[in-house]
């Protein structure tokens, strides 16, 4: 499904299934939502394009985050 390359912060190899942590305080658009640094993604799925993921954190289902604020867990 995604094509391989697809790197974290740090130019570490994501795969799906692998857990991340957040770099950066990031604001969720359209809730209230601040996902805050260091916070663990578990379980990330690789999406076509390689600068971002998708996953679930705390209180957010069907999240797009972008690689460049995360690292390999």
């Amino acid at each position: 499904m995604a094509m391989d390359g697809v790197r974290d912060s740090n130019g570490t190899q994501l795969t799906d299934g692998d857990s991340v942590t957040l770099i950066k305080d990031l604001k969720v658009k359209g809730t209230s939502t601040t996902l805050k640094r260091g916070t663990l993604v578990k379980n990330i799925r690789l999406t076509d394009d390689p600068a971002e993921i998708e996953c679930n954190a705390e209180k957010v289902k069907g999240l797009v985050l972008k690689t460049a604020f995360l690292k390999k867990a």
